[in-house]
């Protein structure tokens, strides 16, 4: 796929992302991709398969906030396989706090399908507000 192409998926992924749906990331996540969360804290980690990704990961953010995730972007760069997103959260945790990160996002695309995202955000962020990251998910997560 052209670097347009790829950008134009990445862009529906953070539509969707906006209106609360994840169809078009789940419909175009391979079964091998990675996510890889930067830095040295606890959730830092390479989720590694749809199910880690999916289940791991994005099932731990789910079980802590009281409605889908919901980022929006507001800058793409694409260049060949990879599109860059700078985005920005927009959610409340069930517990009542604001969650509203802001993200550097490097996605890769290969062939039409996202097979790896390494994502930087504000980690003492996360920590503060959403808490550790459970170590038994990331040992189920592989």
């Amino acid at each position: 796929m052209s670097a347009a192409a790829n950008k134009k998926l990445v862009q529906q992924v953070y539509t969707d992302s906006a209106n609360r749906s994840g169809t078009t990331f789940a419909d175009h996540l391979a079964e091998d991709a990675v996510w890889v969360v930067t830095g040295q804290y606890s959730w830092s980690h390479e989720f590694k398969g749809r199910e880690a990704i999916q289940n791991g990961l994005l099932g731990q953010l789910r079980s802590l906030l009281a409605a889908r995730p919901r980022t929006v972007a507001f800058n793409f760069i694409a260049e060949g396989d990879y599109v860059v997103v700078e985005a920005r959260g927009d959610n409340v945790t069930r517990a009542g706090l604001r969650y509203d990160n802001q993200y550097c996002i490097v996605w890769r695309i290969e062939d039409g399908r996202i097979k790896e995202i390494k994502e930087y955000c504000d980690s003492a962020l996360v920590e503060r507000v959403l808490g550790p990251f459970p170590e038994e998910r990331k040992v189920a997560a592989g």
